[in-house]
């Protein structure tokens, strides 16, 4: 991708939780907290699966984290951690403040950054988690580059529940996600690639498919019911994944 398409990609992303009606800062919209409470529940099992890292883990950072609701869930069920959320935009991050009142947190810090330019000190954190956000990074080379960087000797990355798909069925995945939400641009991990990009990086790359039916639409179900109940198909179609990386 071309770096004027990066600026753009990147700048959409930024404007998007400014000009939402749903989700700028000063927006109070029931439709956007009933879907991240939806989206809460997916988190909840995700959380559950890799509880181990996050119990281990005194300091956790979220990667493109929004608004931060995940994270502060992550504090809400983990308090004796230090959790940080990041965002690209500062718009977004900004709204940090409205979920902690919900979930009753402080979050640890809060700041606004690219993916790969993360404002902390060689192996600060003990483990970086992405929620649904990993596959709007454009540059995941130097993404999980600088992930390596930060993590302690140790240290675990986690994408967690990203669109993923083999390299042959990427165009089309690709276009199926921005028909779904049109307004700023997404992507499908090739995951053959993010594991290798992973490895580069000097991570030891696994990936797990997981095709919960939990928060599905009604033409999504039969979909992941039959990914479910036939793995073999998980790494033949588009199925959303964990990426672990370990340092």
């Amino acid at each position: 991708m071309a770096d004027i398409d990066i600026q753009a990609k990147e700048r959409s992303e930024i404007e998007f939780w400014r000009d939402s009606p749903a989700e700028r800062p000063e927006a109070d919209s029931v439709e956007s907290f009933i879907h991240k409470m939806s989206e809460a529940r997916v988190l909840l099992e995700e959380l559950q699966y890799h509880h181990i890292y996050f119990t281990r883990a005194s300091s956790i950072l979220e990667l493109g984290a929004g608004q931060g609701w995940a994270s502060c869930l992550v504090k809400k069920l983990f308090p004796g951690s230090r959790v940080l959320a990041s965002d690209i935009s500062s718009y977004a991050i900004a709204s940090a403040g409205k979920w902690e009142e919900i979930f009753k947190v402080k979050l640890d810090g809060t700041f606004h950054c690219r993916s790969y330019e993360i404002p902390l000190s060689e192996g600060e954190v003990d483990l970086v988690f992405c929620f649904q956000s990993a596959h709007h990074f454009v540059r995941h080379r130097r993404t999980l580059r600088e992930v390596y960087r930060v993590l302690r000797s140790g240290g675990i990355c986690l994408y967690l529940f990203e669109p993923s798909c083999r390299a042959f069925l990427h165009k089309a995945a690709h276009a199926r996600v921005n028909r779904k939400r049109p307004e700023v641009p997404e992507d499908v991990l090739i995951y053959s690639k993010i594991l290798k990009l992973g490895r580069e990086a000097g991570f030891r790359s696994e990936v797990r498919f997981n095709p919960t039916l939990t928060n599905r639409g009604p033409k999504e179900l039969l979909y992941y019911y039959l990914l479910e109940k036939l793995p073999p198909l998980r790494h033949l179609l588009p199925c959303s994944a964990d990426f672990l990386f370990f340092k």
